[in-house]
């Protein structure tokens, strides 16, 4: 780990992508307006705004995302924060959270928002009808491979499944062991998409029984 100014250099580094995908689910959102339909069931882009706001800026209300008992108090601060000015939500997304916020500090925000943000900025382009998929950079996909390497067996502990992802250059990474055994193949970021329960958008190939890859296109993935 760098240290001095190679510490400070590292962390504005680290943070580069958390920033950029900010900044792209901002724009995204603005330019959908707030009631364009999203990947997200049930939510406009109105809704996924007010949800990203209150992540960041209500740890109260953020808990219930994880913890079942608290997820209805969390729901009606989102739909409360739903109710602001549109053009006030994608602000607070542009600028970020507060200094007090675990999110404001770079690596927290690296480790917590890369993956989240391009996740819901593609919620946003993937959910109307003239979509066409981004380009991701090779280090972008790079750290989005490596977050599936670490994050799989979370995100897929709901497949019905065994679940192996794969990489057109042949590595893999497993998702939940079991059989019959269903091998998903993409670009990391249609796999992330896959695993983040966005599997009717991931354009990638499956392989395994037909009875198999039928359950897994249903299941529920992701946190």
């Amino acid at each position: 780990m760098p240290t001095g100014a190679g510490a400070a250099a590292y962390a504005d580094a680290m943070s580069t992508h958390a920033r950029r995908e900010r900044l792209l689910l901002a724009d995204l959102l603005e330019s959908a307006g707030p009631d364009a339909p999203t990947l997200c069931e049930g939510w406009t882009t109105r809704d996924l705004a007010a949800h990203v706001v209150v992540r960041e800026r209500r740890g109260d209300a953020a808990a219930g995302i994880v913890v079942p008992q608290l997820a209805a108090r969390g729901e009606r601060i989102r739909k409360e924060y739903a109710e602001k000015p549109y053009g006030e939500l994608i602000q607070l997304i542009r600028t970020g959270p507060p200094k007090m916020s675990p999110f404001a500090v770079k690596q927290i925000d690296e480790v917590s928002n890369s993956v989240e943000f391009f996740v819901h900025a593609e919620d946003v382009r993937r959910a109307q009808p003239d979509w066409s998929p981004r380009e991701v950079d090779p280090v972008f996909a790079e750290a989005l491979w490596k977050r599936l390497e670490k994050g799989s067996r979370l995100l897929g502990r709901g497949a019905p499944v065994g679940l192996v992802l794969r990489r057109p250059n042949g590595q893999t990474a497993v998702a939940r062991r079991g059989t019959p055994v269903v091998t998903v193949t993409g670009e990391p970021a249609e796999l992330t998409l896959f695993v983040f329960g966005r599997q009717s958008a991931a354009r990638v190939s499956l392989d395994g029984e037909k009875e198999a890859v039928g359950r897994l296109e249903t299941a529920k993935l992701g946190i």
